[in-house]
């Protein structure tokens, strides 16, 4: 097996607990840092769940709300994912919130999973979604799944996107 492949496999296996809260703590000390950097407060919370490390950040007032927007928060997850695997040499899933921003995307896709399906009992075959992030075409994925519909990823990069159906 060649590095490349035995990289690959590994980026698929399911973390050990102790590499996830370590991953947990890497991205906080790398966000303190560039919150302390931008002369910004929050408080950081670490959890492990699901398999990936969640990192979120709060408090901190109105000045946490810059980095709050959904492509700041997504810049800064893929910045510390980099730091983190920069330290343990392997890839990280952790998950980055901003001031509740992940939840508030959360509410935001469940709507948009909504009028889809209201379009699909209104006759339509497929809905397609706006393009998304990984994670975010994740909760979608069993948010439609939960609701007895299909769904499916299409588009590379930044193009990808869902497209939801009957099946």
């Amino acid at each position: 097996m060649s590095t490349d492949e035995a990289t690959a496999d590994r980026v698929h296996e399911d973390p050990a607990l102790e590499e996830l809260e370590a991953d947990g703590d890497l991205a906080a000390d790398y966000i303190e840092g560039l919150l302390d950097i931008a002369d910004l407060d929050g408080d950081i919370d670490i959890d492990v769940a699901n398999g990936r490390a969640y990192v979120s950040v709060t408090g901190g007032g109105t000045d946490l709300d810059k980095l709050a927007a959904p492509d700041t928060v997504q810049a800064l997850q893929d910045l510390t994912r980099l730091a983190v695997q920069a330290k343990t040499g392997r890839f990280s899933r952790l998950i980055i919130d901003v001031g509740g921003s992940r939840d508030a995307r959360a509410v935001e896709l469940k709507r948009m999973v909504d009028a889809a399906i209201a379009q699909i009992a209104a006759g339509r075959d497929r809905v397609e979604l706006e393009p998304m992030s990984s994670y975010e075409r994740k909760l979608v994925h069993d948010d439609v799944a939960e609701r007895g519909f299909f769904s499916e990823s299409r588009g590379e990069g930044k193009d990808r996107r869902l497209v939801i159906s009957r099946g």
